[in-house]
């Protein structure tokens, strides 16, 4: 199946994706067009059971589309809608169509989930949330009472302030003013309470590996076009160290995501998506640097594709954690255990 699912995914991001479309994504305009072939073919619903409209696919199939969503810069909230998804159905609740979004993202927010008669409201502001213009739906977990929840509120029951990330995507502040909600289910068993942070890390980290496989791909070919000094630069020795590095780099960031994506579907993936958020953060910004260095100029330039997923890696590294914040975990989770048990730990892993 995952074959099968790349090479969709592979075929139709090609066909559709294309600086054209990006560069106008960028000014605002909402590719409609391309988010309606993707929803058709089922790439929304990897993880939603095939009796609820889905494909009944892993984490692994996930990873494969998100992967290619980052590689080819995707302006749509695909990886958010396909997390959204998966929480509503592990909560019991029904997938509407669509793009969706998730809230809070930032760690210190929290919005207040309410009983109103035999309903709920939310109330609260959340900053910085990925594409929240463009979806349909936010789901938002929070914590009412003892057990947290997960709630889905419709567009237009709350303010949207527009903002932008340095790759251009929506990174909006949205705002729940005693906002009515569509749907609220106690937060399901394998959903953990802070899970928007969890599993948008993990995101993240497909797309950058993603991103960082267009970089390999096109820094290469672009040492072979380049002539300098009578021969194409990819003969210097000092270009071919640097690319070197940064298919070592690549190399390593997709083995973290995608090992992490792997323990997703062993039902305990914390320690594995902080491993990947730290690994694919740190070879995002040395494989940007690189391949930047072997462009020159051009490579910074309007007109050039590199930029496009350049600035993305950027701003996807610093999203729901940055290296710093996950290495801090990662340490403190190792102390907590004893020097004695690393070992061990990390094998049976």
């Amino acid at each position: 199946m995952s074959d099968l699912l790349d090479d969709v995914v592979t075929r139709l991001f090609t066909d559709r994706v294309t600086p054209d479309l990006l560069h106008a994504a960028e000014t605002g305009r909402w590719p409609a067009e391309l988010w309606d072939a993707v929803e058709e073919n089922g790439l929304t619903l990897p993880l939603v059971p095939e009796a609820k409209g889905g494909a009944g696919g892993t984490w692994g199939d996930a990873h494969v589309v998100m992967r290619a969503a980052g590689r080819h810069a995707v302006p749509l909230p695909l990886p958010e809608t396909i997390v959204a998804a998966w929480f509503l159905t592990e909560s019991g609740l029904e997938v509407p169509s669509g793009p969706m979004t998730l809230a809070p993202v930032h760690r210190g927010e929290r919005l207040r989930l309410a009983r109103a008669g035999n309903g709920w409201t939310l109330s609260g502001t959340a900053a910085r949330v990925p594409w929240g213009r463009s979806a349909k739906h936010v789901v938002v977990v929070a914590d009412p009472d003892a057990r947290p929840h997960v709630a889905l509120v419709a567009a237009g029951d709350y303010r949207v302030t527009e903002d932008r990330s340095l790759g251009l995507e929506p990174r909006d502040t949205l705002v729940f003013d005693g906002a009515a909600v569509a749907a609220a289910a106690p937060i399901g068993a394998r959903v953990p309470p802070d899970a928007v942070w969890f599993y948008g890390a993990l995101a993240r980290s497909a797309q950058m590996a993603g991103g960082l496989d267009y970089l390999v791909g096109q820094t290469t070919r672009y040492a072979t076009e380049r002539r300098q000094f009578g021969k194409p630069i990819g003969a210097f020795q000092a270009i071919q160290w640097q690319l070197a590095i940064l298919g070592e780099q690549a190399a390593a960031a997709g083995m973290a995501a995608a090992h992490a994506f792997r323990a997703a579907d062993r039902g305990d993936p914390a320690f594995e998506i902080a491993v990947a958020k730290v690994r694919v953060g740190e070879a995002a910004g040395i494989g940007a640097s690189i391949a930047h260095q072997v462009h020159g100029a051009i490579g910074f330039t309007h007109e050039h594709a590199l930029q496009l997923v350049t600035r993305r890696l950027w701003s996807w590294r610093a999203e729901f954690g940055g290296e710093g914040w996950w290495a801090a975990r990662l340490g403190r989770s190792v102390a907590a255990r004893g020097a004695d048990a690393l070992w061990p730990f990390l094998t049976a892993r």
